[in-house]
C-alpha cells in the first residue's frame, strides 16, 4: 500500500504529496465552488466544472475534451465515470463515525481509503490516502487521487448544505 498526504493551504488550494514530493495541486477558484483546477507535478492542467442548470455533474477536462465526470446519488454515493480508460469508481463513505471515505471498482474491491482530517485553526481539512496495489496500477494515478480529493470536499460540502437547510 502507498500513502500520500494532501495538506491545505487555506480554503481553496490543496497540495498532493508522497513522501514530501509534490505530484499536484488542487485549487478552487472561489470559496465555497465546484470549480477547481488540477495541476500535476508535470505541468499538465485540467479543469473542473459543474454541468447543466443544477450543476449536479462535474466534469474534469483537458481544456474541451472531457476526461471524466461524477454525480452525487440520493444515498450519498458519488459514481465516477472515466472516458480515459472507460473504468467506473464508487466514491463513498466507509464509516460515519470516522468520517472515512473509500473508492472502490465495480467489483466492489476497494482501490483507495481517504481519511480527513479537521483542523481546527484554519477550519479546513487535510488529507490521508492509503491506495492499495491495484490503484497504483492505474493510469493518471496522481489525477485519480485529486478527484478523490475534489469528491470529498464536494460531498462534505453537499451534506453541510443539506444540515443547514433542514434547520
Amino acid at each position: 500500500m502507498a500513502d500520500y498526504n494532501v495538506t491545505a493551504n487555506g480554503t481553496r488550494d490543496f497540495q498532493l504529496l508522497e513522501d514530501g514530493k509534490l505530484l499536484g495541486a488542487l485549487h478552487y477558484t472561489e470559496w465555497f465552488s465546484f470549480e477547481a483546477e488540477v495541476t500535476l507535478a508535470d505541468n499538465s492542467s485540467f479543469q473542473i466544472k459543474p454541468k447543466g442548470v443544477w450543476g449536479t455533474t462535474i466534469e474534469f477536462k483537458d481544456q474541451q475534451k472531457v476526461l471524466l465526470d461524477f454525480k452525487m446519488h440520493w444515498n450519498g454515493t458519488i459514481v465516477i465515470k472515466s472516458k480515459f480508460n472507460g473504468k467506473a469508481f464508487l466514491f463513498k463513505q466507509k464509516s460515519m463515525l470516522k468520517n472515512t471515505f473509500v473508492l472502490i471498482d465495480k467489483n466492489e474491491q476497494e482501490l483507495l481509503a481517504v481519511q480527513p482530517a479537521f483542523k481546527w485553526s484554519s477550519f479546513n481539512y487535510d488529507y490521508t490516502l492509503s491506495a492499495t496495489e491495484e490503484f497504483e496500477a492505474l493510469e493518471m494515478k496522481a489525477f485519480l487521487l485529486l478527484t478523490t480529493v475534489h469528491c470529498a470536499n464536494y460531498y462534505m460540502t453537499m451534506v453541510a448544505a443539506s444540515a443547514v437547510i433542514a434547520t
